[in-house]
């Protein structure tokens, strides 16, 4: 009798699985992108440089692996493992992480989606629909690295969609645990018994969109511990952002701008209180052809040091994945600010740069 129960219930779990497994997917994506850049001033003795840029090109590279299983009821698994890595040299990014752009498993239904993980956090998707550049190679990437890099390890975030408003946050035990990789890595693991403080951080987004237009905002603050990057050697200092955007449609073109308020407190010498403002435009001349534009200024409070980004890009779709794109760009330096034109680059103290960008991009 036991082994004829146990063998119906085997039976009866094999026929409710097969419809769950029926409905499970999983997708490989990526983007290639890379081509060649000249910048003037690279140095302190005004001399240009000629590249491959590694960092990111129009879009930075990458390959991803995302599922999603349906498990009825209106809730779904899935997970997202996405890896960065250069073109120019085939190097893994984010730290020499293997999925440093993304590593997380969540659920979701109609309430939104809970993750787990490594993951971007709402500082990075604040600006998505308002920042027409995104993280170009000429873009505010140059100007506050973190934008591009705004990912939180050892993570847990919700997001959600409500007609039209969406909801977002996230929460890090310790919010870095690599020290190499420059912007995207600060060397703050946290997860420290006895100082709950330690390397957490802390987003928030509000946001609201229709169909000619959208505002949000964003909050994220983040606390440092013995060891890490930018001064936050205690897990009193804090780097708090926060942001204000919006967009709007005119016809098939786009306006989009947006404000970030910085304050650093940190070691003395690195505290830090700014505003970085932007304003720009995406025009569609053609089916084929897009025309985007921005400028950007950082001002630092109580400083003569100001930067102001000029750029231009203009990009050619050969097909829905391929694109031919030439980006031109200035960098005015104001005082003794060194803040280079392109993403990953260098430039003499004070001094201007120019630049042009001609590559392509293939996505998958």
């Amino acid at each position: 009798m036991n082994k004829l129960v146990c063998s119906t219930f085997f039976l009866l779990g094999i026929a409710c699985a097969q419809p769950v497994l029926a409905q499970s997917q999983v997708s490989i994506y990526g983007i290639v992108d890379t081509g060649v850049v000249y910048t003037t001033n690279a140095n302190a003795a005004g001399n240009s440089a000629l590249k491959m840029p590694g960092l990111t090109a129009s879009f930075p590279s990458r390959i991803g692996f995302k599922g999603i299983e349906d498990l009825g009821g209106g809730l779904q698994a899935l997970f997202v493992l996405e890896s960065g890595f250069a073109v120019d040299s085939g190097a893994m990014g984010q730290g020499n992480r293997i999925f440093g752009r993304q590593s997380y498993v969540g659920l979701k239904n109609n309430y939104g989606t809970i993750m787990l993980g490594r993951q971007v956090n709402m500082t990075y998707l604040v600006a998505a629909k308002s920042d027409v550049m995104g993280p170009n190679i000429f873009s505010m990437s140059s100007i506050d690295a973190y934008i591009p890099n705004a990912r939180s390890d050892n993570a847990i975030g919700y997001l959600g969609t409500f007609s039209g408003l969406t909801v977002g946050a996230t929460y890090s035990f310790g919010r870095d645990t690599s020290a190499t990789g420059g912007a995207g890595a600060t060397g703050c693991a946290g997860e420290v018994a006895g100082n709950a403080k330690a390397c957490r951080q802390v987003t928030g987004m509000l946001a609201y969109d229709s169909q000619s237009f959208g505002v949000s905002g964003s909050y994220d603050i983040l606390y440092g511990n013995t060891g890490a990057a930018n001064g936050l050697t205690s897990s009193d200092n804090t780097d708090q952002r926060i942001t204000l955007n919006g967009y709007a449609m005119l016809g098939n073109t786009k306006i989009g701008l947006g404000v970030m308020d910085r304050k650093t407190r940190a070691a003395a010498a690195v505290n830090t209180d700014s505003d970085l403002y932007y304003i720009g435009a995406s025009y569609p001349i053609s089916v084929a052809l897009v025309l985007d534009a921005q400028v950007a200024r950082l001002n630092v409070k109580g400083s003569v040091n100001k930067s102001t980004l000029s750029v231009a890009r203009l990009t050619y779709n050969l097909s829905k994945r391929t694109a031919l794109y030439t980006s031109v760009g200035y960098m005015k330096n104001a005082g003794t600010a060194a803040i280079a034109l392109d993403v990953g680059g260098s430039v003499g103290a004070g001094m201007n740069q120019f630049g042009v960008m001609t590559g392509v991009r293939h996505t998958f």
